[in-house]
C-alpha cells in the first residue's frame, strides 16, 4: 500500500543523512519531513517530494545530523572565558574561580553570561546542553528566550553560593523551579551537587530523597582528580565513588562527569548502577586532571556522553572539537587505533548524551516521532575533500565553523551560520564590556 502524501511544515533534503539510530548509518540523498516540531518522515528523496511541503530546503553538499548535546558545563562561566589559564584544578578553583564569582556573579552576569554560552553553543551545532550554575532560575529564562533545549542542573554545595544563602535553600529553589518547569517543552530541572568533596553526607541524602520523589537528575563533577580520590581514601577511607553508591545516589538517573579515575570496583558500580559518565576530556587535559578510559567503559556497557565543562576551563564550547578530541585521546589511553571510532563518537554526542539527560525518548536520532533537533553541517570546502566516508570527514575534518543550519523542534535557530534569535554583535559587545569591568577590578 503506497503511504498516503503528509503536508510537512519542513522537507529537508540533504546529500547524507546520519540518523545515528540505527548506528553506523549513512543514508545518501535522503529526505526528512517535520512536521509540527517532530519528525514524522524519513525517506529516499524521490518518496519525500511526493509529499506537499510548507518549506522545502534543498542541502547540498551538506550532512544532516541529530543536534550536538554538551552533557556538561557551567554557561555562564563565558565571562570569566580565559582569565585563569595554565593552572591545576584546585588552585584555579580555590585562589581564582571561586573568589572571582563571589565578587562578580549576579543575575546579570549569569544572564549575560548565558546569553552567549547559548549562541555559541547554537553556532557550533548543538542543540541541547547541561548547564550547572548559580541563578539558574535566570539562566532557564534565558533558555526559554533562546529556543535551545537544556537542562538546569542546581547547583548544591554545604557553604553559601551566589543565589543561595545554604543547601537548604538550594534544595527548595530547586524544588519551586522544577515544579515551575515540570511542563516545560524544552527545559529540564536536575539537581547539581556540585563534588563529593563540596558536598556532605547530609545534603547527600536530601538530594538523593527529593530527586526520587520528582523523578530528577542527579550531575555531580565525581573522580575529577586523582588527589580528590586520594583525599577521600585518607580522610573517609572510601573512594567517592564507592561513597555515593552507599548513600543511594547511583542509579540510571546518575549523571558522573569526569571520571578520571576508574579502579576495577567502580567500574562494577557504574554498570550495576546503570549510571552514565560524561566525559570533558579538553577541560581535563588543560587541568592535567587524569584521563577517563572511555573505551573500557564502552565495552563494560556505561553509557559515555560528552561535555565541554565550563568556558573558564576549556577554553570554548565546541563540542565538534571536543568528540574529535575524544576520539583521538580514546586511542591513546586504549593503546587501540580502532577505539572510539568517528561513528561511535558521534554518537556519543548525540543519543548517548541525550541518554545521559533521560531525554532519549524525545531527542539524540533521527527518528519517526523524535523533536526535530537537526543540525545540517556543510563538507562541500577544500578540506573536507575527497569524502570517503562522511562521518569521518565530521569527526576527523571538520570545525564547527562548517555548521550551517540547525533546527530545535523544527524552529529555525541558525540559517547559513546565522542566528535567527539572537543579535550577535550585540552579545559581544555585552561580553566585552564585562570583560573590560572585571580586568580592570583585578589587576
Amino acid at each position: 500500500m503506497p503511504t498516503p502524501p503528509l503536508h510537512l511544515d519542513l522537507l529537508l533534503l540533504p546529500t547524507w543523512l546520519v540518523p545515528v539510530e540505527p548506528a553506523g548509518v549513512v543514508l545518501k540523498e535522503h529526505g526528512v519531513g517535520i512536521r509540527d516540531g517532530r519528525i514524522v518522515f524519513i525517506g529516499p528523496r524521490l518518496e519525500a517530494l511526493k509529499h506537499a511541503a510548507s518549506e522545502t530546503r534543498e542541502l547540498p553538499g551538506m550532512l544532516l545530523s541529530p543536534g550536538l548535546i554538551n552533557a556538561h558545563g557551567h554557561a555562564a562561566m563565558t565571562l570569566f572565558r580565559g582569565m585563569a589559564d595554565d593552572l591545576p584544578l584546585m588552585t584555579w578553583l580555590e585562589q581564582h574561580i571561586w573568589p572571582a564569582e563571589a565578587k562578580w556573579v549576579d543575575e546579570d552576569f549569569v544572564r549575560d553570561g548565558t546569553d552567549l554560552a547559548i549562541a555559541e553553543q547554537l553556532k557550533g551545532g548543538i542543540t541541547c546542553f547541561s548547564d550547572m550554575y548559580f541563578y539558574p532560575k535566570t539562566a532557564s529564562e534565558r533558555v526559554h528566550n533562546s529556543g535551545i533545549r537544556a537542562q538546569i542542573a542546581i547547583p548544591i554545595l554545604d557553604f553559601p553560593i551566589p543565589g543561595a544563602s545554604s543547601a537548604d535553600e538550594a534544595l527548595r529553589q530547586a524544588v519551586e523551579l522544577f515544579g515551575d518547569l515540570k511542563y516545560h517543552p524544552r527545559i529540564k530541572i536536575a539537581f547539581g551537587p556540585h563534588a563529593p568533596y563540596t558536598v556532605g553526607d547530609e545534603n547527600l541524602e536530601k538530594v538523593r530523597v527529593m530527586a526520587d520523589e520528582l523523578d530528577a537528575a542527579i550531575q555531580m563533577h565525581v573522580h575529577e582528580t586523582a588527589f580528590e580520590v586520594q583525599q577521600a581514601v585518607g580522610q573517609h577511607g572510601e573512594r567517592p565513588l564507592a561513597r555515593l553508591a552507599r548513600l543511594g545516589l547511583l542509579g540510571p538517573r546518575f549523571q558522573a562527569v569526569h571520571m578520571t579515575q576508574i579502579s576495577d570496583d567502580d567500574l562494577t558500580m557504574l554498570v550495576e548502577s546503570n549510571a552514565s559518565v560524561i566525559h570533558c576530556p579538553e577541560s581535563n587535559l588543560k587541568l592535567a586532571s587524569g584521563f577517563c578510559p572511555v573505551e573500557r567503559l564502552w565495552l563494560a556497557g556505561v553509557n559515555v556522553a560528552i561535555g565541554t565543562d565550563g568556558a573558564a576551563s576549556n577554553n570554548d564550547l565546541d563540542l565538534l572539537g571536543e568528540t574529535r578530541t575524544a576520539a583521538l585521546l580514546a586511542k591513546a589511553v586504549a593503546g587501540s587505533a580502532t577505539a572510539l571510532d568517528a561513528h561511535r563518537a558521534l554518537r556519543m554526542a548525540t543519543l548517548n548524551g541525550a541518554r545521559a539527560l533521560g531525554l532519549d525518548n524525545e531527542i539524540g536520532s533521527i527518528e519517526p516521532g523524535k523533536a526535530a533537533d537537526l543540525v545540517a553541517f556543510d563538507l562541500s570546502g577544500l578540506a573536507q575533500q575527497p569524502i570517503y566516508d562522511p562521518v569521518s570527514q565530521l569527526i576527523y575534518a571538520t570545525g564547527r565553523d562548517c555548521v550551517k543550519h540547525l533546527w530545535v523542534g523544527g524552529k529555525q535557530l541558525l540559517d547559513d551560520g546565522k542566528l535567527t534569535r539572537m543579535d550577535e554583535p550585540q552579545l559581544c559587545a555585552t561580553a566585552q564590556a564585562w570583560g573590560q569591568r572585571i580586568s580592570s577590578q583585578t589587576h
